[in-house]
């Protein structure tokens, strides 16, 4: 092969190579995705808002800092009108804390947006999807897993997040996660397709999804916003989001579709009503505890007993000296 003909390949190469790529950006919508680096560091983020103590780095969005009572959330400008979609979110949660830490941050696709709340940072009876990956190690009540937790929930507008059951009356599925203080990037993929609604993860460095739930019957409307939000309370963490991005799944499908899509209500087939709010009962005393109170019982005897013992040896004394 001559020089011309190599030059020739190589130019061949490089157009395909620029039309997968472009193929590609048409299939990841730029106005609902956020890709390193940041742009407007600081100041503003194309295609998207932020609020409360979120902190915009090229490398990174920090939601909130490893400190008390921080919140923030990070929303998206566009409505979305793509019926079936998927996300991946790249982030990273790590802070000082090595067995107190939260509380977590949440994924939405809601009708509200930039209204900052008590839940993750964001509005309660909210109307959308939530995805919530609850790291709130102190966790609340008696329940069958371990924390960090990713969990779903849709909510119509008419539901409160019950934070003191980490929303577990009202979820739609959940699933176990381990993604904090890890020394590499952590993932969790949201697809939502035929209204199926699938979440996996990426928590361990394979660069494989492996599967969280799966919830058929999902109803949500087009023309709802994408957003992320955290917050921190008597217990805290850095919420850091590395990148969001938005992929197209629609086929074949016309606008007049997607605009009558725009009028249902978000609403699953297999969730479960919300349940009666039961106090959690009274924690009994830790081994701690019982083992202080048996210290202290031990030398309140054995004073007693020095006490006894000299009162007597004194009085048997003064006896025998009369």
């Amino acid at each position: 092969m001559n020089f011309g003909e190599c030059i020739k390949t190589t130019i061949i190469l490089l157009l395909a190579m620029l039309m997968v790529c472009n193929s590609a950006d048409e299939y990841m919508k730029r106005e609902h995705s956020l890709v390193r680096p940041f742009q407007g560091v600081g100041v503003n983020l194309p295609n998207w808002d932020f609020l409360g103590h979120t902190v915009v780095t090229s490398n990174y969005i920090r939601l909130t800092p490893d400190l008390q009572s921080k919140s923030g959330a990070l929303w998206n400008y566009s409505p979305c009108m793509t019926k079936n979609w998927e996300v991946h979110v790249t982030f990273k949660v790590h802070g000082k804390g090595s067995e107190l830490f939260g509380d977590g941050f949440a994924i939405w696709y809601t009708k509200e947006r930039m209204v900052s709340g008590p839940v993750f940072g964001s509005k309660d009876h909210f109307s959308g999807l939530a995805i919530i990956l609850d790291t709130y190690s102190n966790h609340n009540g008696p329940h069958n897993h371990q924390h960090p937790y990713l969990s779903a929930m849709v909510n119509n507008g008419t539901w409160s997040y019950d934070h003191d059951r980490d929303g577990t009356h009202t979820q739609l599925s959940g699933c176990e996660v381990r993604f904090r203080n890890v020394n590499f990037d952590t993932h969790v993929a949201i697809r939502y397709e035929n209204d199926i609604l699938s979440v996996s993860t990426d928590l361990e460095n394979r660069n494989e999804w492996k599967n969280c739930f799966v919830v058929n019957n999902v109803e949500l409307p087009t023309g709802y916003f994408f957003g992320l939000s955290a917050t921190t309370g008597d217990l805290s963490d850095n919420h850091d989001i590395l990148s969001f991005k938005f992929y197209d799944l629609d086929t074949d499908i016309t606008p007049e579709q997607i605009i009558a899509r725009a009028n249902i209500i978000p609403n699953a087939k297999t969730f479960e009503p919300p349940r009666e709010h039961k106090d959690d009962p009274k924690p009994g005393m830790s081994n701690t505890k019982i083992f202080f109170i048996l210290l202290f019982g031990m030398l309140a005897a054995v004073a007693v007993a020095i006490f006894a013992i000299s009162y007597f040896k004194e009085k048997n004394s003064r006896k025998r000296f009369y």
